[in-house]
């Protein structure tokens, strides 16, 4: 598969990314071979399970931003909401637990699609 057809596959905005990108899809095909790699998911999921909110809250945050910059819609939206759950670092939302498994789905799928693009 290719750049294009990842993004196809998970709802994202490949015009406005590559957009961000100078209009270079090599650069935005180098940002996104990286993302599996970044830390930030795993510390997010770490902390959220550890109940270190304030950690998870950051997190979820930068993910959100990373996926902001990459066009990844889908997993850009669940992060928001998680996010917003979070705000309140001393009394999360109730369905913040829930909205933690939206966002594992939607990053797996991400990075399944990601991991199938050719080089």
């Amino acid at each position: 598969m290719n750049l294009h057809e990842c993004y196809n596959s998970i709802g994202a905005d490949y015009d406005s990314a590559v957009k961000r990108m100078c209009g270079k899809e090599s650069m935005l095909a180098k940002f996104v071979k990286k993302f599996p790699a970044d830390p930030t998911y795993t510390e997010l999921v770490t902390s959220f399970q550890n109940g270190d909110i304030a950690t998870a809250f950051r997190m979820v945050h930068t993910l959100k931003g990373l996926c902001l910059n990459l066009g990844f819609n889908k997993l850009q939206n669940s992060s928001s909401e998680l996010t917003e759950a979070l705000r309140n670092t001393d009394t999360p939302a109730a369905n913040a637990a829930e909205l933690f498994e939206v966002v594992k789905k939607d990053y797996e799928e991400t990075v399944n699609a990601i991991n199938a693009v050719d080089d």
